[in-house]
Formats: C-alpha cells, structure tokens, sequence
C-alpha cells in the first residue's frame, strides 16, 4: 500500500519509482488479465498505411492478439479493407464495436465512408456509429457540412447509437454537433497538451468532465487515449517506456473505479503515423510493431 496521501494518490496516480523492470511487467499484466473496456484497432503492418488494402488474414491475426483482453474494438474506417475489421470482430471474436467513417476533404471518399458505415450498421456489425474523427480539430469540413453527416447516418440507422470523434473542448465550442450525438466520443491526451506526466491523470479527468458538461447529461466515451514510450518530447510531456506504462495503469484504474468507457490508443505501434506526428506517431501501441508486447 502506498505511505502517500489519499488526495495525492488521486492526482498523480501510481508511482513507479523504485519498483524493479519485473514489479513493472507484473502491474502491466495484471490489468491485461482482468481485462480493458477498449483499444483503437489498427491492422496496418510495417510498410502499410491508410490507401493500402487490408486482408482478411491480418485483420483476423491482430484481432486475436488483442481480443483476450478486451470488451470492444474501434476501428477508423469503412474502405480498403477496415469495413473488415467490425464484421470480424463480432462475428468471430464476439466483440462490440465503436465503428467510424472517416472524413476528410474528398468528397467521394466521405461518400464510400458513409455507405460503408451504414451498410455494416445494417448487417448488425456496429454497436456505435462514429461520423468523422477530428474532423472539426483539422478543419477538413464545415461544421455544417459534418452536421449534414451526422443527421443522415442517424437517419439511416435509426436502431444505432451514432456519435462523432473529436478533442474534448470541439464540444463545448460546437453545440449543434453535440446536440445531434446520440453519444460524446472525446479524444483526451494530456500528451498532446504538453502536460507532464505527474499531472496527467488529473488533467484528463478534467477533459473528461468538460466533455461530460457540454453533453449535458449525454454519456461520454472516452474514444482516445495514450501516451508514446519513444520519441521527442513536447514541452513537459515526455515519452519513454516508464511514463507510457504509468500513464496505461493510471488510466485503467480510473474508468474501471469510475464505470467509463475508454478506448485506450492504441494496439500495435504504426511507423507511418510519424509524418502527421513526427517520431513518436510511431510508439503508441501496447504492442510493437512486431506484434510483441512491449510492457
């Protein structure tokens, strides 16, 4: 039991400090065995990226690296292979689903997206429809054009809960999206925000809570969150193996002590993710590139 204050435990989470590489694996472990709400799915293996077309065969083997320790798997897209994801995962692995079109500047694609996601709602592959990630935060459309999206996948699926990806603060800026999820899917990543990690565990529950109030009583998902164990740091924040495993366990203890659902970011570690987010894209996965778990 730790000698510190309960209201320091509540802010800074778990201290790993003194305890040994083996202490360290054991806690990481523990939390795989009892089991997550969620992860963010990714299929693409090294030399692949978003374009190139996922197979079945890969989709199938990560899935069954990952489903052992997991309620729900989400997933970002509905073409070139990821409609293959949901289908899988349900049918196969008997997991939910948090499944997402993905939205960007070109239209026909947002076009394929949108079908994609209502036909896997219809064939009752989605147990939560996400219209766009980030959409608003790269302002790649109008926020009444997303709108529009929203409006018609619910229409479409009437029987499906949809909702829509962003950074926590998008809803409280953006009331008419809000309004029109059926659920808040927050990306929350003190990370992201330069925070350090001695403060991170309580500077996501204050993005949670934001979210929480402009939902105004609509239940929020946690769709993202993490930290990188390689790579450049952004002001306080710092990667490295130490700072991501205490970050995962903080994390996972609170949503199981509090009932909220997350979707921890990510799986596996994905090389091509450094050309948006430079070298650390690449170190977000609890498992490596290789597949093997790096905690």
């Amino acid at each position: 039991m730790s000698s510190k204050p309960a209201s320091i435990q509540a802010l800074k989470g778990i201290d790993l400090a003194g305890k040994s590489q083996a202490e360290q694996h054991t806690l990481f472990t523990n939390v795989l065995q009892n089991g997550m709400h969620g992860l963010c799915f990714s299929a693409y293996e090294e030399g692949q990226e978003p374009g190139s077309i996922l197979s079945p065969e890969q989709v199938r083997r990560r899935l069954s690296i990952i489903a052992p320790h997991i309620k729900a798997v989400r997933t970002f897209s509905c073409i070139e292979g990821n409609e293959l994801i949901a289908s899988i995962a349900k049918e196969e692995f008997g997991l939910q689903t948090l499944v997402g079109a993905w939205l960007g500047k070109d239209k026909d694609l947002n076009e394929e997206e949108i079908e994609g996601l209502i036909q896997l709602a219809k064939d009752g592959h989605v147990d939560i429809a996400a219209v766009g990630n980030e959409v608003l935060y790269r302002n790649d459309l109008p926020a009444e054009e997303l709108l529009g999206h929203i409006q018609r996948v619910k229409k479409a699926i009437p029987n499906v809960p949809v909702g829509y990806v962003d950074a926590y603060y998008e809803f409280s800026v953006h009331p008419a999206i809000t309004e029109a999820c059926d659920v808040i899917l927050a990306n929350c990543y003190p990370y992201w925000e330069g925070c350090h990690i001695d403060y991170s565990l309580i500077h996501i529950k204050q993005m949670y809570y934001q979210a929480l109030a402009a939902g105004q009583g609509k239940q929020v998902i946690i769709s993202e969150t993490g930290w990188p164990s390689q790579g450049t740091g952004l002001n306080e924040a710092q990667p490295g193996y130490e700072n991501a495993l205490r970050y995962f366990l903080n994390i996972q203890q609170w949503v199981e002590d509090e009932g909220i659902e997350s979707f921890y970011f990510s799986s596996f570690d994905e090389a091509w993710k450094t050309g948006d987010e430079g070298d650390v894209g690449a170190y977000w996965g609890l498992w490596d590139k290789d597949e093997q778990l790096k905690y």
